[in-house]
């Protein structure tokens, strides 16, 4: 078993009363990361760089209160359905369900990361526990039939686990008693340089994509899949990611740069496969996101503003730092082409994405 520690505190209270808790994982190398069972909230996430200096490299919030009304979803567990579904509507065996209408970008409104109480403003159950052999944090929500619009009582259950080589898995896995859909990702921004240090802009960046998904003035997929070659999107070769950001792109200005599904060069029916790559040159750090999942959201942190300090009273900039939301592609309940988001009783949802954190 690694020798990973865990322990807990106190972070904060709902307006209901109910107290939320701190965990922190730690490894025998130091790499540290502090959750919350509130949102199942990444708070900090500590890695070395090429000289051994430790440095928090994800955005967040000091206290509890900020993180209830964050228009950033910073560090959170996203669910029942990451992303967004156009008008809140989608049809399961003739039956359309109305969801919560939490967005209206450019006049389009859609449910977004799973309406306006999603499982980023619940309050996770939280224990550890030992999966495969390692010592997690296991975090369990039930979300019950009806809840932002959702059919079925759907049982979530997520692991966090640190591993003594300095890879951080998230474990997905969701039960329902009626037939749903479900798309659950996590939501951390990365800057490599440290939260708060300039923009990631000047970061390296590979997809493992050749085709990604365009959107709509509303940033709804229109439900082509369109070849990455010949246009800013294409990220098979690994370079500089603001270096076409901003180019006279009607994609790009749609979303004032990169807020796309790209679709993975999936070469396995089943297991872990790398979807992208991060390099930052002048601290070393680089970063490695292996999935199952068949898409991933890259977010260029294009809507990052003032609202507030974050934390450390640090002010976050404009594409101050990055996402990279392994998933199922966005309002695929409304694509037959897409891969398919339903849940049945009797099945199991079951995705595995890793961040694995190393020097170059």
């Amino acid at each position: 078993m690694s020798e990973i520690n865990i322990s807990k505190k106190e972070f904060g209270e709902l307006e209901d009363g109910r107290k939320a808790d701190l965990y922190t994982l730690e490894n025998e190398k130091g790499m540290k990361v502090e959750i919350t069972n509130y949102g199942g909230i990444i708070l900090r996430l500590f890695v070395p760089d090429r000289d051994g200096n430790l440095d928090d490299i994800v955005l967040g919030y000091d206290n509890l209160e900020q993180y209830f009304n964050d228009p950033n979803y910073f560090g959170a567990l996203i669910g029942r359905y990451g992303n967004r579904i156009a008008e809140g509507k989608f049809e399961l065996d003739e039956n359309t369900y109305q969801l919560e209408i939490n967005e209206k970008p450019a006049g389009h409104p859609c449910c977004l990361h799973g309406g306006e109480k999603g499982f980023n403003s619940q309050l996770w159950t939280a224990e550890t526990a030992i999966i495969n052999g390692e010592k997690s944090l296991k975090l369990t929500h039930l979300s019950e039939d009806g809840e932002g619009g959702f059919p079925g009582n759907l049982k979530a259950v997520v692991y966090y686990t640190l591993t003594d080589d300095n890879k951080l898995r998230v474990d997905y896995r969701a039960e329902t008693d009626q037939k749903t859909v479900v798309n659950l990702t996590q939501h951390s921004y990365f800057n490599l340089k440290g939260h708060g240090e300039g923009t990631i802009e000047d970061h390296l960046l590979y997809i493992n994509a050749d085709y990604f998904t365009p959107v709509n003035e509303g940033m709804i997929p229109t439900g082509e899949i369109r070849e990455v070659k010949d246009t800013p999107f294409d990220f098979t070769a690994i370079g500089e990611l603001g270096k076409m950001i901003d180019a006279d792109v009607e994609q790009l200005k749609f979303t004032g740069g990169y807020d796309h599904n790209w679709v993975l060069n999936n070469e396995k029916e089943d297991g872990l496969e790398l979807a992208a790559r991060v390099i930052e040159t002048h601290t070393g750090r680089q970063l490695e996101v292996w999935t199952t999942e068949p898409g991933v959201q890259f977010y260029s942190g294009n809507g990052i503003g003032p609202n507030g300090p974050g934390k450390k009273n640090k002010n976050y900039l404009k594409r101050g730092a990055l996402c990279l939301e392994t998933q199922h592609y966005p309002d695929s309940p409304n694509h037959d082409n897409f891969p398919s988001t339903i849940l049945k009783p009797g099945e199991k949802y079951h995705t595995v994405t890793e961040f694995h954190f190393d020097i170059i």
